[in-house]
Formats: structure tokens, C-alpha cells, sequence
């Protein structure tokens, strides 16, 4: 019994340390994390997966279409009254038919060039004056033929064209989710950071305000101070306490954020480590503005956007317009009832056709619709040129925000090493009865709120320098690329 007993208490044990088991994530792991799970990331990859099978199917109907098209067998019989001769006579078609087609689209002229064999079989019956008709045989068709549209613009080089731009564009989206995920992982990694500070600032002040209601209460006890000064002592230690529960609740609604931005399991357990020691990373302001409006991905998106605007304004140009189509056709047909002797007698069958569209009048609706294509390209253009300023005033003022956030740090430094000074000092006040408890409750205050400025302070430099490293695509700290080696194949792919 005492065997077994124990045997439960290890499995006890076992189930109780692994739902207390705790998932530890540095930065890098966390941003490995959301980049898998995330369900924004995934929807950018299926979209941009997407267009690359688009793609695919485009440069598939380019080749040779074979298609074969069969007919076993049809059969037919009508009843039709002959107004000539007042009578009514019967037909009877019995047959067969099959039909190779092979097709090859011209990207290079927007032409088609076809070659076609149809062969068939006809068994005919028909009767009328009381004479019977009867017509079988074997019949053979093969041709060449090739469509050539005249005056207008090459649809199939545009379409593929249009598909590999879209291509792009996924892909770029694609990108710049990942670059907002690299941005969002830090704010929120980071979030959590501070919330766990805040809450051992707190604890700490809890614990100091602990010290100081000992401290209050020996002394109303010994009757040094007044008892007034233990209920402030009271109410102050319970202020802290509610602190440190308000810091909880701050702590675990972020981290709940953060779990769902990276994709894991609200009810996984996580905590994280991070980095935030002050180390002043060199800014070159000019290159990072260079090297912005030459990286860009927006901007690869806005003339991507031009572009398609180009696009709109050719198909718009073809509305309603002056357009031929030429048709060139030779082949060779041949009949007989005996399959052996089909091309016996063959007969040839060129044919050649030319055909124009020729419009009149349209009150104005072509010119209408080219004047609106260009007006959207001329907004495209001011997207393109308002996009290249926002990246630059982005830039610059990522760089003012460095600059200040740098000297913000020493500034938070020095108070928070001077408030620690000071609420030693008057700590030590009050332990001599020189200081009532809400005065040092004063100083406990100035020191954590300086604490959580010097760590507001470190965090939000460690976030602005990610974004200027988003923003130029300029690792400074490393002084290389930021553009990501996934990010860098998907765009190479599809140049």
C-alpha cells in the first residue's frame, strides 16, 4: 500500500510539473515563432502561393493545347413535307465523328495558330416520290489555320505580364507583413518586458512598504508616534499590495496579446528574457535615407501600381476601337465509302478572310474612359512621390527620436540613482521618527516611478532602433542589410 501510494504521488508530481511548465522565449525565438504560426503571415504565404500557381497556369496555356473531341455514334430521323411536290419524305442520318485540335497562341504576335483533323463517318438514308436515296462513306478533313488580330494591342503578353506583376505584389505584401511582424514581435515582446519590471518594481515597493509599517508599528507600540501614523502605515501597505495585483492583471492581459500575435496556445504558459542594456548604436542619416528610397518594398509597390495603371490605360485605349482580324486557312478534305481510298480524290480548301471593326461614332464614351485611366495614373504617380517623402520624414524622425531617446537614458540614469539615494536617506529619517510615513511614502513613489521611466526609457530605444532598421532596411547595429534571406529568394523569384 505504501508502494503504491508513492507511485502516485511521483505521478502526482509528473502532471503537476508539466502544467506548471513554462515556455522561456528570447526575441529571436519569439519572432522564429510568430513567423510560423501567425495567422496573418500564413494568409500573406496562401496569397502569395496563390498567384505563384496563377503564374504557373498562365505559362502553361502559352504551349500546345491537344485536345481530341469524339462523336461514337449519332443517329437522327425527321419527317419534313416537301412543298414542291406536296409530299412528305423521311431522312435517316446515322454516323460517327472525331476531331483533333492542336493549338499554339503566338506571345509574340498575340496570334493563333491551329492545325485540325476531322474524320467521320456517315451512313445516310432518305425517301421521297417513292425513291429511295442512300449516301456512306468515310470523309477526312485536315487543315492549317492561323488568326491574326490587326491594330490593337498583344492581349496574351499583356495578361502574362499583368500575372507576374501580381505575383510581385504578393510577394512584396508578403514581405512587408513580415517586416510589420518583426516590428509588432518587439513591441509586444517588449511590452511584456515592461509589465514584468513594473511588477517587480512594485513587489519591491510592496516589500519596502512592508519595512516601513514594521517600522511604524514598533513605534506607536512604544509609543514614539502617534497612531495615526500606523493607519497611514496601513493603508499605504495596502496600496502596494493592490499595485502589485494591478501589475499582475497588466502582465497577463499582455502576455495573452503576445500569445496570439505569435501564434501559441493562450493557455501556454510563456516568459520572456530580453536584452535592454543601453549600448548607442551609430546612426548614418544619409544613408539611411538612401538606402530606404532605393530598398523600400512600398516603393516596388507603388510603380508596381503605376504600372497597372499603364495596363488599365492600354485596355482602355481598345475600347471602341479601330481594329482587323485576319484569318488564313489551308487544308486538304477528302471522302469515299472505302476507308483506304479517302484522299483518293482530294480536295483542297484554302480560305482567307479579313475582317475590320470599324466604329462610327460613341458619344464620347472612349474618350471619356481614356481620359479617367489617365487621371489614375497621374494619381499613381503622386502615391509614388508622396510614398519616397513619407519614407524620408519617417527616417528623419526616427533619427530625432534616437538622438533624444539616447540622451532621455542618462538623464533617467541619473534620477533614478538619485531617488535611490534620497529614499535611503529618508528612510533612514523615519526609522529616527524625523519623517511621518506619508512623507516617505512620497520618496517610495519618486523612486518607482523613476525605475519605470529608465525602463520605459531603455525599452523604447531598443523599439526605435528596430524601426529604423525597418524603416532604412539598414541593419546599423550590424552595419549590413535588413532585408531577410526568405524575403530576399521570394523577391529574386520572381524578377
Amino acid at each position: 500500500m505504501n508502494k503504491l501510494t508513492g507511485i502516485v504521488l511521483v505521478l502526482l508530481w509528473g502532471i503537476s510539473a508539466g502544467l506548471s511548465a513554462q515556455m522561456t522565449l528570447t526575441l529571436e525565438q519569439a519572432m522564429d515563432t510568430a513567423l510560423a504560426n501567425s495567422p496573418n503571415i500564413q494568409k500573406s504565404r496562401l496569397n502569395m502561393e496563390k498567384n505563384k500557381e496563377y503564374l504557373v497556369a498562365q505559362l502553361a496555356f502559352l504551349k500546345s493545347r491537344f485536345s481530341f473531341d469524339v462523336t461514337p455514334i449519332s443517329y437522327s430521323r425527321q419527317q419534313s413535307y416537301d412543298t414542291r411536290f406536296s409530299e412528305w419524305y423521311t431522312s435517316e442520318q446515322k454516323g460517327a465523328s472525331a476531331s483533333l485540335i492542336i493549338s499554339q497562341p503566338i506571345k509574340l504576335t498575340d496570334g493563333t495558330l491551329t492545325v485540325q483533323n476531322n474524320f467521320g463517318y456517315q451512313d445516310n438514308f432518305s425517301e421521297a416520290n417513292n425513291v429511295t436515296y442512300y449516301d456512306k462513306g468515310f470523309n477526312n478533313y485536315l487543315f492549317l489555320q492561323y488568326n491574326q488580330p490587326l491594330f490593337t494591342y498583344n492581349r496574351l503578353k499583356l495578361n502574362l505580364e499583368r500575372i507576374e506583376l501580381n505575383l510581385e505584389t504578393a510577394t512584396l505584401a508578403y514581405a512587408i507583413e513580415m517586416l510589420n511582424m518583426e516590428y509588432q514581435v518587439n513591441q509586444a515582446f517588449y511590452a511584456i518586458y515592461q509589465r514584468q519590471m513594473s511588477l517587480d518594481i512594485a513587489i519591491e515597493e510592496f516589500e519596502n512598504q512592508k519595512v516601513s509599517l514594521d517600522i511604524i508599528r514598533r513605534k506607536v507600540e512604544g509609543g514614539l508616534s502617534a497612531k495615526e501614523e500606523l493607519l497611514q502605515g496601513e493603508l499605504n501597505y495596502a496600496t502596494a499590495e493592490s499595485n502589485v495585483e494591478n501589475r499582475k492583471v497588466d502582465l497577463a492581459n499582455a502576455e495573452d496579446q503576445f500569445k496570439l500575435l505569435i501564434g501559441v496556445s493562450l493557455y501556454e504558459e510563456i516568459d520572456v528574457l530580453a536584452d535592454i542594456n543601453f549600448k548607442p548604436v551609430v546612426v548614418d542619416l544619409e544613408k539611411a535615407i538612401a538606402n530606404g528610397l532605393e530598398q523600400r518594398l512600398e516603393l516596388t509597390q507603388r510603380n508596381i501600381d503605376l504600372k497597372m495603371a499603364e495596363f488599365n490605360l492600354t485596355e482602355t485605349s481598345a475600347t471602341n476601337e479601330f481594329r482587323g482580324d485576319v484569318g488564313v486557312s489551308v487544308g486538304i478534305q477528302g471522302n469515299n465509302e472505302n476507308f483506304g481510298q479517302i484522299y483518293d480524290k482530294p480536295t483542297s480548301s484554302p480560305q482567307l478572310g479579313i475582317t475590320f471593326s470599324i466604329p462610327i461614332f460613341d458619344w464620347g464614351e472612349r474618350k471619356a474612359r481614356i481620359r479617367a485611366a489617365e487621371l489614375d495614373m497621374q494619381s499613381r504617380e503622386i502615391d509614388l512621390d508622396s510614398q519616397k517623402d513619407n519614407i524620408v520624414i519617417n527616417i528623419r524622425q526616427t533619427y530625432r527620436n534616437l538622438l533624444n531617446l539616447a540622451q532621455q537614458i542618462e538623464i533617467a540614469k541619473q534620477n533614478n540613482k538619485n531617488a535611490e539615494l534620497t529614499y535611503e536617506i529618508n528612510l533612514e529619517r523615519y526609522r529616527n521618527g524625523d519623517l511621518t510615513s506619508i512623507d516617505l511614502q512620497r520618496f517610495q513613489n519618486q523612486l518607482s516611478e523613476k525605475k519605470i521611466a529608465l525602463a520605459n526609457a531603455l525599452i523604447n530605444y531598443r523599439i526605435e532602433i528596430i524601426n529604423m532598421k525597418i524603416q532604412s532596411l539598414w541593419d546599423f547595429e550590424n552595419n549590413i542589410s535588413f532585408v531577410p534571406a526568405e524575403l530576399q529568394e521570394n523577391l529574386n523569384s520572381v524578377k
